[in-house]
């Protein structure tokens, strides 16, 4: 242990005591196990601060993703956990990479620590380190004041200005350090919704929330553990969005996204937090607990809703001239999670090209993707296809393209005994009284004089309106007739 007490910094200027940085940390447990971390790096920095340059990855690039493991976070569940690099070649970067980053950083922000750094780029300090030793000994960039932790202040030099900038008019990026495609192509592998096989216990405890028949779940129970396809139709408001959107729940709650990828030379953005929820591990101070690699994003399983906004650009990937960067397209932002294509049927192309896109990609499980550079890459495409719509399936496709969605389901109106039920839970959850009397009168005036039929969606919204009303007139929330007759009059004016 004396040997990890003190190490030399990046100036080689003076020792520094390694326990004394650890001060503030939380317990002794914290120090340990970051002294621990710090002997087992020892052998791969010692060699790397004799050559700093040798970080070229290998013609066959080392995997830093884990085979499954423990997630520290899944309860004892196999599940795929991406281990932290301890090696550039590990991280399965180069010098050139990094280097780019560092110098497009500390043009846009000035002066940082070296742990501001590391922290941007989402590798360790310890593997920053000497390669920002190695930036100063190149002259490009300068330390120019101690930061707290025995950490120093770093700066462009006028040579390292004029570099950055060169590195900005081809991309601008200088976010988490990307990953490897081959690594994003092992993760998806290991997280894959194809094989889970959900059973009938947990479809019930995904769709606890929903007020769903028996039957309809019998259907949905094999059309979901099929990890394929499948067609929602029916009519609107009786919640198929709603449905889709659970069925994500049945194939476990977390897997992990690299925040970028890159592919010959592009750097792709998967992690989107427009659709992403990120479900962070937790970490104490500076230091990793679960020893994870930060260029990953552990998020919620994910369920993509995209409706008539969808266009075919939306399924490519996006390349930005300005910056350089490119956007993943939607199914690989969805890949291990639930793709919902809602109201199928209205979207701005025609239904055979948007089909004819999907045909392949459905049967075969990988999607092929040109880049900017012309270059064509095959990607994974594993997440489960929901095509929602009001139509029916054979009147927008041919028989060809249903052959390979085998499921079509039809999510019916709720029956009379069902809609009661529904306005029980609803007025529960909005914390409404709920009046028998006063809803059987809404369906005796407002339904079956007018021979109109129940809706899964109308309980909700008439509810909404009954609490708008009373709290614009400043009257108690009531489940009453004359609210009742608000509330129908209005939302049924011209249906």
């Amino acid at each position: 242990m004396q040997d990890a007490k003190m190490t030399m910094n990046p100036s080689g200027s003076r020792p520094i005591n390694v326990l004394e940085s650890l001060k503030s940390t939380d317990s002794d447990a914290e120090i340990q196990n970051l002294l621990n971390r710090i002997n087992e790096l020892g052998e791969g920095l010692t060699a790397e601060k004799q050559n700093p340059a040798a970080v070229q990855p290998p013609t066959s690039t080392p995997s830093a993703v884990s085979e499954p493991t423990t997630d520290p976070m899944s309860k004892g569940n196999t599940a795929f956990f991406p281990k932290a690099p301890r090696t550039f070649h590990e991280a399965a970067v180069n010098d050139s990479q990094i280097e780019g980053m560092v110098l497009k950083f500390l043009l846009s922000a000035g002066d940082q620590s070296g742990r501001k750094i590391s922290e941007q780029l989402k590798l360790p300090f310890l593997l920053m380190e000497p390669f920002l030793a190695q930036l100063k000994s190149e002259q490009l960039i300068g330390f120019v004041g101690q930061a707290t932790m025995n950490d120093y202040v770093c700066r462009l030099t006028d040579s390292g200005r004029e570099r950055a900038r060169r590195y900005a008019n081809t991309c601008s990026y200088y976010g988490a350090t990307p990953v490897s495609i081959q690594d994003y192509v092992k993760s998806i592998k290991a997280q894959s919704i194809e094989g889970q096989f959900p059973t009938r216990i947990e479809l019930q405890k995904a769709f606890s929330d929903l007020l769903i028949s028996p039957a309809m779940l019998e259907k949905l129970g094999p059309a979901i553990s099929s990890g394929r396809g499948m067609f929602l139709y029916g009519f609107p408001g009786n919640g198929k969005t709603s449905i889709a959107e659970r069925v994500t729940r049945s194939f476990g709650k977390y897997i992990w996204i690299p925040r970028s990828v890159c592919v010959a030379g592009e750097i792709i953005r998967v992690f989107d937090p427009m659709n992403h929820v990120e479900a962070p591990l937790e970490k104490s101070g500076l230091i990793n607990k679960h020893d994870a690699d930060e260029r990953w994003v552990r998020i919620e399983r994910p369920t993509i809703v995209v409706g008539g906004e969808l266009k075919m650009s939306h399924l490519e990937i996006s390349f930005n001239e300005e910056n350089g960067i490119s956007e993943a397209p939607v199914q690989l932002k969805s890949n291990c999670g639930v793709l919902v294509i809602d109201d199928f049927g209205r979207q701005g192309v025609s239904v055979d090209e948007l089909l004819n896109r999907w045909i392949v990609p459905l049967e075969k499980r990988y999607d092929h993707l040109n880049l900017s550079s012309g270059q064509k890459i095959q990607v994974p495409f594993d997440q489960l296809v929901i095509f929602s719509t009001n139509l029916e399936p054979s009147e927008l496709v041919d028989d060809a393209f249903l052959r390979r969605i085998p499921y079509k389901i039809e999510v019916p109106n709720p029956s009379r005994e069902d809609f009661l039920k529904l306005f029980k839970i609803v007025s529960n959850a909005m914390k409404i009284k709920y009046d028998a009397s006063a809803v059987e009168y809404l369906i005796s005036k407002h339904y079956d004089s007018q021979e109109r039929p129940f809706r899964n969606c109308h309980p909700r919204d008439l509810l909404l309106q009954i609490r708008n009303y009373c709290r614009y007139n400043e009257k108690p929330v009531q489940m009453t007739r004359e609210c009742l007759d608000f509330a129908a009059d209005n939302y049924f004016s011209v249906m």
